[in-house]
């Protein structure tokens, strides 16, 4: 009687003794053809998008302000060379600096050199002609063509649209003239002035302009920081220069120390971050407690309100409170994770002592992350351009405005050449041909925006591809390091460049369908925040709850996706088999070693955030010691600095990514090491006739079962 086929586990089966596996596996093909196809189609269709792109662009719009007529201000090699600002003949036309800045106000708009700097109307310029000339030349700098004689009437001007009717204090902000707001005693004003002649025979006041030019105090306060923020770059760009320098050394002596003292190291990294967040709990203390008797420190964030100088918060004692707080919250959360998971901890060490070994026998892996930043800054580069010479595409489109809004030609399209010829400027007195954007009625123009989201769904392809390429690439190396049966004798000769060499040959295909998988994600997380911040003002709570919803939905698909994708490009690099066959072999493995997946992703992983943190906190520690002038005895640092967090925040940013990127090929290293000491496990039992490749120590620390060398089969 024939026996019944036991039916396929869900975990899969486990492996079966291979004699002839010596690691990854060298005789392979190509796999997920038809991917590879498709991602070699999207590339060559995003050059040639690019190559249209940049034909049919021109990023000078960006760079130079456009007057009425087309024609940039401050171009070199132009009428317009020695103007660089835009001047708005009449701002109480224009609704918002939002519509300014877009070039849209209705309203006539020409180069100027330099923006006017004293009140005077065209009709004061007229009365004082006689007695001084030096008016009227000065006037002439903000209209059309310079004024031989004012003969012309203020109505007459206004129709010949020569000159503005006034001119009032302006400063330049992104090279236009905005109002010179400012507040003398609590009353806001205009050129230390409250009430003004718009030259129409109407007295303004500064609220009045404010309406027409809504926020622009707030944006020139934004441009305040903005050249403050600059300032303490300039000064402070060779500490902070120093500063990542220190953190790349301090990274890569952590690295190799990790092979000889992983277990003190562990404990330094604990206890430093400890100190570190203890000195940041005594910090605000400190600061709480001398702003005690400080008038106005009692008050709340919620009274103080927006406020665009940052330096108010921290004269605030509930700031230095909250700080506190979640710092104590932080340190407690510390040592309750050191408590709990103590007898976890030694297999963590064990697990970085593996790493540390694999890593000084490969040790160009740890210059591979330059690789992978230079592909990454090349596919950035690209989408950034070519995103602005999509925005910029198009020709010159111009449009009707009239002073009232009354005609009926009202924002038609019209051409500046002919204007005065036409109907248009007779029926409708004081219309004006007037430049509004860059546009146009082809095909291409008509899908830019379709070209937009083709540009940055490839950008995203292509920012996964390169990732998933690194992390195929270090697998590859680091099998090859433990299938290696007598180390280093036994590995083979530069590992890194031939995994790399496979990964693209034969996995470019597999690389690509799991990279895809991940843009496809991340376009619908995507395409949620724009529509959630497009009705954000028209939702009811129940679209808003499924928004969310689907949000926190998306970003956990996100992360298992990577998790999966991880480990399948581990196994991919290990036997060459498609992308779906080593996610779901990777899946089945992590399965029948789900509690050894439990106590190493997490607990290893806490020891290289732990790591990472002491390298940027202990940076961070010396910047706040070096930009406030606490070690001026030791070493003297930049002085006056405007905002000393500026360059504090760059530092220990720069640091912990610069600390990431050097960790993130040890967390790669410790992940493929546990991969393959799981498929090791399965194919051997520990008999001379099948023998472990994983170090004795490791084995026992994490299969505590005591192995019986099975008799071989006759």
């Amino acid at each position: 009687m024939a026996k019944k086929r036991k039916p396929p586990s869900i975990k899969g089966d486990s492996r079966a003794f291979d004699p002839g596996f010596k690691g990854p596996v060298v005789n392979r093909s190509c796999t997920d053809v038809l991917c590879c196809i498709v991602f070699i189609l999207f590339i060559i269709a995003y050059i040639i998008l690019g190559l249209i792109a940049w034909v049919h662009g021109d990023p000078r719009r960006v760079a130079y302000p456009t007057d009425s007529k087309g024609h940039f201000c401050g171009q070199k090699g132009t009428p317009n060379e020695n103007k660089s600002i835009l001047f708005y003949f009449n701002l109480f036309s224009c609704t918002s600096p939002s519509v300014m800045i877009n070039l849209q106000c209705p309203t006539t708009q020409i180069c100027v050199s330099k923006c006017p700097e004293k009140f005077l109307t065209y009709m004061e310029m007229q009365f004082s002609y006689s007695k001084d000339r030096h008016s009227m030349k000065y006037y002439s700098q903000f209209c059309k063509s310079p004024i031989v004689y004012p003969a012309k009437s203020v109505s007459q001007m206004v129709m010949d649209d020569d000159c503005p009717t006034a001119i009032f204090p302006s400063k330049p902000f992104l090279q236009r003239c905005f109002p010179d707001f400012s507040t003398k005693n609590g009353t806001l004003t205009v050129g230390n002035r409250t009430m003004f002649e718009d030259g129409s025979g109407r007295t303004r006041n500064a609220i009045e302009l404010r309406a027409a030019a809504k926020n622009i105090n707030k944006v020139l306060d934004a441009k305040t920081i903005g050249m403050k923020v600059f300032e303490d770059y300039a000064t402070t760009w060779y500490w902070i220069l120093m500063g990542l320098i220190i953190a790349m050394l301090l990274s890569w002596l952590f690295l190799l120390l990790l092979r000889f003292t992983a277990g003190f190291l562990f404990w330094v990294f604990v206890l430093g971050v400890i100190g570190i967040i203890g000195y940041g709990i005594w910090h605000c203390y400190q600061e709480y407690n001398s702003l005690q008797e400080q008038p106005n420190a009692h008050l709340s964030v919620y009274d103080l309100g927006i406020q665009t100088d940052i330096k108010m918060y921290f004269q605030l004692r509930q700031t230095w409170l909250a700080f506190m707080v979640m710092l104590c919250i932080l340190e407690v959360l510390v040592i309750l994770m050191l408590i709990f998971l103590r007898n976890r901890i030694r297999i963590a060490i064990a697990l970085l002592k593996e790493g540390s070994k694999a890593i000084a026998y490969v040790p160009s892996t740890l210059i591979y992350p330059v690789l992978t930043f230079i592909f990454l800054s090349i596919c950035i580069c690209y989408w950034a351009v070519t995103a602005v010479y999509l925005a910029t595409s198009g020709v010159p489109i111009y449009k009707i405005v009239t002073p009232g809004g009354q005609c009926k030609y009202e924002n038609k399209t019209c051409d500046p050449e002919i204007f005065s010829t036409t109907e248009v400027a007779k029926a409708c007195p004081g219309a004006q041909c007037n430049f509004a954007f860059y546009g146009g009625n082809t095909l291409y123009h008509q899908y830019i925006t379709t070209f937009q989201i083709f540009n940055l769904f490839v950008f995203l392809w292509l920012i996964n591809f390169v990732i998933a390429l690194g992390q195929c690439t270090l697998a590859g190396a680091f099998a090859s390091y433990y299938w290696a049966f007598q180390k280093p004798d036994d590995i083979p000769p530069y590992p890194l460049f031939t995994a790399f060499g496979r990964a693209i040959r034969y996995h470019t295909g597999s690389l690509a369908f799991g990279s895809l998988i991940l843009a496809l994600i991340q376009m619908f997380r995507i395409a949620l925040e724009y529509l959630d911040r497009r009705l954000k003002d028209n939702q009811s709570n129940v679209s808003k709850f499924l928004q969310h919803c689907l949000k926190c939905c998306f970003w956990c698909l996100e992360k298992v996706v990577k998790f999966l994708n991880r480990n399948a490009y581990v196994m991919i690099a290990l036997y060459g088999k498609n992308f779906c066959r080593s996610a779901r072999d990777a899946f089945n493995l992590l399965i029948r070693n789900v509690l050894k997946v439990a106590v190493m992703d997490k607990v290893t992983d806490f020891v290289l955030v732990l790591g990472k943190i002491l390298v940027s906190g202990c940076i961070g520690v010396l910047a706040f010691l070096l930009f406030t002038e606490r070690i001026s005895i030791i070493i003297e640092g930049p002085t006056s600095l405007n905002y000393y967090w500026v360059p504090l925040l760059t530092v220990v940013i720069g640091s912990y990514l610069i600390a990431h990127g050097f960790f993130s090929v040890y967390a790669m290293c410790i992940d493929t090491i546990f991969i393959c000491f799981c498929e090791d496990l399965e194919r051997n039992d520990g008999s001379t006739e099948k023998p472990y490749f994983i170090a004795p120590t490791l084995h026992g620390m994490m299969n505590k079962k005591q192995l019986v060398p099975q008799k071989q089969k006759e």
